[in-house]
């Protein structure tokens, strides 16, 4: 049964980290698959020209900047919003602490329209330790309400319901992994171009962080274990991918320099389309030393390129991490990274037998038929409510 649903995030920027990709994913194979899916946002970067021109696509709302302060809109602004809402079966949100989203649950609710909100693991426990008290006032205050008010609280693994349950104890959660558009994996363009741009990754073995800079991401630590690893006569070369907080990375950069790690450490900045996918391939060992992910797109992104995964056991998805055969999950410490990362350095036939065993676990348990069911099912199942 075809599903009028409208996808809400408030920036759909793509340096954001994973979040907005899996939207405008999720939007496209929702609109494919023969769903009416418009994709709702106050700032329209990374949202595909083709749909914001009204070509084939879902339909793009995009909203003005909300007038308030803290981030909330006025009512005049959400017009469009209600207009859009009298017409649809789901309404899904993004993130319990966007200030707009206990808006739009309200609306709803008051609507009574069915409405899933997507936690992007910002209840896990690490993340209630970040601010912990203003975040306890706001559940208090708005967020609590906007949980337990929903059709269905979607979390992306085990683990995150698990941490996140607490908060909302008279909500329904859901466990649906991240849909992944898996089509640009089917045929990936090799290491050369990236080897062609970047010429210390013929220097290697090569590890590759992939993520958005975050304090949170634990680069300091892979930075340290660059230092052992070359140190004990392992030495590599190291790609830190990606953007964000300026402060964060100049503090890396001045690790960097203090260790004497300034030709073994490349901080590439932004990388995307088929220069980011040769990056992955041109990596010996994909490493990510996070405090925590509720998902962590990049590890299956790497997985579907082959490349062995190293992540932590802080990250909720690390068990399918593991079970997938291509990668393993370590403590966050440098020590830990070390000890783990020169038995795969030393063995090119096992990181080929892993990378190979994460790519299929990849393309048949995250197949996007699979993940799409799942989520239709989840959405049908919260249509069901409002017939109830």
């Amino acid at each position: 049964m075809a599903v009028r649903i409208a996808q809400y995030m408030h920036r759909v920027d793509f340096e954001d980290g994973g979040p907005p990709r899996a939207v405008v994913d999720l939007s496209r194979v929702l609109h494919a698959r023969g769903h009416q899916v418009t994709l709702v946002t106050t700032m329209s970067r990374d949202v595909p020209r083709e749909w914001l021109e009204g070509g084939d696509g879902p339909d793009v709302l995009e909203l003005p900047t909300p007038a308030y302060p803290g981030g909330f809109f006025r009512r005049a602004q959400l017009e469009p919003m209600a207009e859009l809402m009298s017409r649809l079966d789901v309404l899904q949100l993004h993130g319990p602490w966007e200030p707009a989203n206990s808006q739009l649950g309200a609306l709803a609710r008051s609507a009574s329209l069915p409405y899933v909100i997507s936690l992007r693991g910002m209840l896990d426990d690490w993340c209630m330790t970040q601010g912990g008290l203003k975040k306890r006032v706001y559940l208090k205050l708005r967020g609590r309400r906007l949980l337990e008010g929903a059709a269905f609280v979607h979390c992306t693994a085990d683990d995150e319901l698990a941490q996140s349950g607490k908060w909302f104890p008279g909500g329904r959660g859901r466990v649906v992994p991240n849909l992944i558009d898996l089509e640009p994996y089917a045929d990936l363009p090799g290491p050369n171009e990236a080897r062609n741009t970047y010429a210390f990754l013929e220097d290697g073995p090569v590890l590759i962080f992939l993520s958005r800079i975050h304090v949170k991401k634990g680069i300091e630590h892979l930075i340290e274990a660059t230092s052992k690893l070359c140190a004990s006569g392992h030495p590599v070369q190291v790609a830190v991918v990606g953007s964000g907080d300026d402060q964060y990375v100049n503090r890396l950069r001045q690790q960097v320099a203090q260790a004497g790690l300034d030709d073994r450490v490349h901080f590439l900045g932004h990388v995307d389309g088929s220069l980011k996918f040769s990056l992955y391939q041109a990596a010996d060992v994909f490493v990510l030393p996070t405090s925590q992910e509720n998902f962590g797109f990049v590890q299956f992104e790497a997985l579907a390129c082959g490349t062995p995964v190293m992540t932590t056991n802080l990250v909720d998805t690390w068990r399918e991490v593991v079970n997938s055969g291509g990668g393993i999950a370590v403590d966050q410490d440098a020590d830990a990274i070390t000890r783990e990362l020169i038995p795969l350095l030393e063995d090119p036939a096992k990181r080929e037998t892993m990378g190979r065993m994460g790519r299929e676990w990849v393309l048949e348990n995250l197949a996007v038929d699979r993940i799409a069911s799942q989520l239709e099912a989840m959405y049908a199942d919260a249509a069901a409510t409002a017939r109830s």
